[in-house]
């Protein structure tokens, strides 16, 4: 069996919407509702990394007026 490419963010999504859609249907087999459960699985732990990911490189960490570690957004050059 071949290694499945990893997909985008973007991919991911679609997926595992794509995956909702199959098993609110309810027709698939158990055994292939089972499968497609268990990628949606996955998918959904990839699409969560990556979403952490995203908001760790977009977050900055400054110092506040009173010396405590505030979050703010990055907001950009413009």
């Amino acid at each position: 069996m071949a290694a499945k490419k990893k997909l985008d963010f973007e991919g991911s999504m679609a997926r595992l919407e794509e995956i909702v859609s199959l098993l609110e249907k309810g027709d698939a087999p158990m055994e292939q509702a089972m499968a497609l459960f268990e990628e949606g699985a996955r998918l959904l732990r990839e699409c969560t990394a990556q979403l952490d990911e995203a908001e760790q490189k977009v977050s900055l960490l400054t110092a506040g007026r009173s010396g405590e570690v505030v979050e703010e957004p990055f907001l950009g050059n413009g």
